[in-house]
């Protein structure tokens, strides 16, 4: 990677206000029920969020290009028709009760950087590309980061576009339903580096009293989907010892997930956050449980210790109370080490505007992962007000938008180059 020939200027700044006027509209679109968003992939708030967003960027002077799986690349020319574009993005996608930052705050600060440079009539050697990863959350078609997977090569189209909902909707359906369906082959794009804000989902950087966070590293996930097969019957009229319990059965694998995650420490998390119940009924004793596991950890041993244990164990825990066992993974990255010149050039930004900052490994799976298989990438993370993040009570201050947005901005040129 090169850098620029000169550090911007200490005074650069983004438009803070500016910025939070454009999270705010876009949290207008797709609205929760308490204040967060539900514009979950591929709905119809999804593809008024996207919208609106390329409004935004075409005022900026940037041009619109959209692949197969929806994943929207807004480019601003660089002087140099040579040079590879530099990418900065995230999503504009949320969970089903998400926040109003979560990836949001990612796509809206890259788009303010360019606002910024416009202004001031800054122009950059690199094209700059501010991009919108399609279904990044994975809420409503698993697994997470799909978009930026097959971009990555870890996906196939086929596979992507084969993906369904709860309702049994496929992917590659509901992309051609709303009319975000491109014309770019997936992945054929070349990145001289790609660069991501986003909030921390954590309460780290909060409890440290820190600005900034850089980040180094993400840890590595495999999402487990277990379905269970038991025996429906009735729970008042079944007696104990002659029950087939699905929901039993389920209930010892959570309570196995927590052990093994407790087994491995330090930096090991294990847990479930859906399931759902066949056929779900108060008094009926479910014929079949489907739950995801999701274990991460930044070293790549406990990872795979960790889903070696969980599904031995699983297959003892239901083999012991007659229940049927099936496996499949749905979701898998590994553990993932940033660039370490673009990681610098984030330190160095935010040091350079007198944030206070500290080097940090994200917990959460983001588009930089993929990313970081076919380009050099790095992230920059500002705080959330207690760590809460996939939640309608998700909350960032106008100052930490403002000062991660202003890092972003600063490592960003770093790579991209002012032009004479």
């Amino acid at each position: 990677m090169t850098a620029a020939t000169s550090a911007p200027a200490e005074n650069l700044r983004i438009n803070s206000g500016r910025l939070w006027d454009s999270l705010m509209e876009m949290a207008k679109i797709g609205p929760g029920v308490a204040g967060g968003n539900n514009r979950q992939t591929l709905t119809d708030a999804d593809a008024e969020g996207r919208a609106v967003f390329q409004t935004w960027c075409e005022a900026a002077g940037m041009t619109t290009g959209v692949d197969a799986m929806g994943t929207m690349f807004m480019t601003r020319a660089g002087t140099d028709p040579e040079a590879l574009p530099v990418y900065v993005g995230s999503h504009l996608d949320t969970q089903p009760t998400g926040g109003k930052y979560d990836g949001v705050l990612g796509v809206l600060g890259a788009l303010e950087l360019v606002r910024t440079l416009n202004d001031l009539d800054i122009r950059t050697k690199h094209p700059i590309v501010v991009t919108n990863w399609a279904n990044e959350e994975g809420a409503r078609f698993a697994p997470a980061m799909l978009a930026s997977g097959v971009f990555a090569g870890k996906h196939t189209l086929d596979y992507a576009y084969g993906r369904t909902d709860l309702e049994g909707k496929t992917y590659g359906g509901e992309l051609a339903r709303i009319g975000w369906k491109g014309e770019e082959e997936v992945g054929a794009r070349r990145m001289h580096a790609y660069y991501e804000l986003h909030i921390e989902q954590g309460p780290i950087l909060e409890a440290e009293g820190r600005e900034i966070g850089v980040v180094t590293h993400c840890q590595g996930l495999w999402w487990l989907e277990f379905t269970l097969t038991g025996k429906e019957a009735h729970t008042g009229s079944t007696p104990m010892a002659m029950r087939t319990n699905a929901g039993l059965a389920m209930a010892r694998i959570l309570e196995m997930v927590q052990e093994v995650a407790m087994a491995h420490q330090p930096n090991a998390v294990g847990g479930v956050g859906q399931m759902q119940f066949t056929p779900n009924s108060r008094n009926v004793l479910p014929g079949k449980v489907v739950f995801t596991v999701d274990i991460r950890s930044p070293d790549l041993d406990k990872l795979t210790s960790m889903r070696s244990r969980i599904e031995a164990r699983a297959a003892e825990i239901c083999a012991g109370l007659g229940v049927e066992c099936a496996v499949e993974p749905v979701g898998h990255f590994d553990p993932v080490t940033f660039a370490p010149d673009l990681v610098a050039n984030v330190r160095a930004a935010a040091e350079r505007l007198g944030y206070s900052h500290m080097d940090l490994v994200s917990g959460a799976g983001h588009d930089a992962c993929w990313a970081a298989a076919v380009a050099p990438a790095t992230m920059v993370m500002c705080p959330c007000v207690g760590g809460l993040s996939h939640n309608e009570a998700e909350e960032i201050t106008p100052e930490w938008a403002a000062a991660g947005t202003d890092v972003l901005l600063h490592a960003v040129l770093e790579t991209a180059g002012i032009a004479e």
